[in-house]
């Protein structure tokens, strides 16, 4: 794709609606660019929301208080563990 746009005495531009399209920009979006030898490259920004829910396990049941309160006492154990198997 080889699309052209015109920079305005301010230095802004607008995003041709081809590249738009390609990337999924939407009003309020944030774009980056990224300088490559002498060219830039420019995709969407993401945003924390944009990893909502990547690492949720849907068949991982949910721990209880509980077992959330054992937690770092459990974690300390296994380290302990660790550190004399490598002793």
């Amino acid at each position: 794709m080889n699309v052209r746009s015109k920079i305005t005495s301010k230095g802004q531009t607008t995003i041709p609606v081809e590249v738009r399209e390609l990337l999924g920009l939407k009003p309020g979006d944030m774009v980056t660019y990224e300088v490559v030898e002498k060219a830039v490259q420019i995709g969407k920004a993401r945003s924390a929301l944009d990893f909502a829910g990547i690492l949720h396990d849907h068949k991982r049941k949910p721990l209880t208080i509980e077992e959330m309160k054992a937690w770092p006492d459990a974690a300390l154990e296994r380290l302990d563990r660790a550190s004399d198997d490598r002793h």
